[in-house]
């Protein structure tokens, strides 16, 4: 395989014209391939192996060497490591590439281009198409999310499927100067990090929880069952209740719902009780929900009472 073959295997059937110039193919044999159909530009400088449809990797493949040095940051960084399919993110959408903060360049069409500081710093240059960490990528897009839920969504989406972790984030975090609402995210971080490791967990701690001044149950606990070893959601112990939250994350399929209905009706046979909630009981009815949760509490012993989260608390 001479170096052209294995620049086009690399890159996804993309090359660019001074790659091709550099392996010693001449402006000639480059506007041969041009008119044999054996090349076709995909955009100005890049050229792709067939005249089809370019697929997504193929477009990026052609950003990242049109800008280069560049790299695939945000939504499209976290696309290459999730792969095709990602349910976060449209194909058409623009491919977002950054390039050194130093550098002035000329967006092209279906590109957005980010000016980034100590770019050689954040970038993945080996992976391919090169991008920026995942890391990196995660904060830029939480960050840019304008949905509390969403940005929630981002980080705990990341932790979950083991492509990095809260301690990770939060090292880039503290890496980027400029990062809005930068105090709001590390303490969804540093949550996450302690066990709250979905949206629907970190809405129950701060929408239910610590909004309404209810006891803080300890998270992920494990405990002994006829299943054997089981990992409770929220566990208060001193009261002898359990809230196991329904959320994706955690009961993606027909068996693990089919388990989750199993523990619950061993709960009560044991002297404990169990309360599953989902996004609508933490996200659209907290008030109501802590009510009724507070009744449970003080079934068990609690001697407290929730408080009102604000002025439209229906407490």
């Amino acid at each position: 395989m001479d170096e052209v073959e294995r620049l086009l295997v690399l890159q996804s059937g993309v090359i660019s014209r001074r790659q091709l110039l550099a392996q010693g193919v001449t402006r000639g044999g480059i506007e041969r391939g041009l008119r044999r159909r054996e090349l076709a530009r995909i955009m100005p400088g890049v050229f792709l192996e067939h005249a089809g449809e370019p697929t997504w990797i193929q477009r990026a493949w052609a950003m990242v060497l049109h800008y280069e040095p560049a790299a695939l940051t945000g939504q499209s960084a976290l696309r290459a490591v999730a792969g095709p399919g990602w349910r976060r993110h449209s194909d058409e959408a623009l491919i977002h590439v950054a390039v050194d903060v130093t550098r002035t360049v000329r967006r092209l069409p279906g590109c957005r281009v980010d000016r980034m500081t100590a770019l050689h710093e954040h970038v993945l240059w080996n992976t391919s198409p090169p991008r920026v960490s995942p890391e990196v990528a995660g904060i830029l897009v939480a960050a840019a999310t304008e949905r509390e839920l969403g940005r929630i969504a981002v980080l705990a989406d990341l932790c979950q499927s083991r492509r990095t972790t809260a301690d990770r984030l939060l090292v880039a975090l503290d890496s980027r100067s400029r990062v809005r609402g930068r105090d709001w995210l590390r303490a969804v971080l540093v949550d996450i990090r302690d066990g709250t490791s979905s949206v629907l967990e970190h809405g129950y701690l701060t929408r239910v929880e610590r909004a309404h001044g209810l006891p803080i149950g300890v998270r992920r606990e494990g405990t002994v069952t006829a299943q054997g070893l089981v990992l409770r959601d929220v566990v208060y112990r001193e009261y002898g209740r359990y809230v196991e939250l329904d959320g994706r994350l955690f009961h993606d399929t027909a068996g693990q719902r089919d388990a989750d209905l199993d523990r619950d009706l061993e709960a009560p046979a044991t002297g404990q009780a169990t309360v599953r909630l989902g996004w609508g009981q933490v996200f659209d009815r907290p008030c109501r929900t802590t009510e009724r949760l507070a009744v449970l509490l003080r079934m068990g012993g609690w001697s407290g009472s929730p408080v009102r989260c604000g002025p439209g608390c229906t407490l």
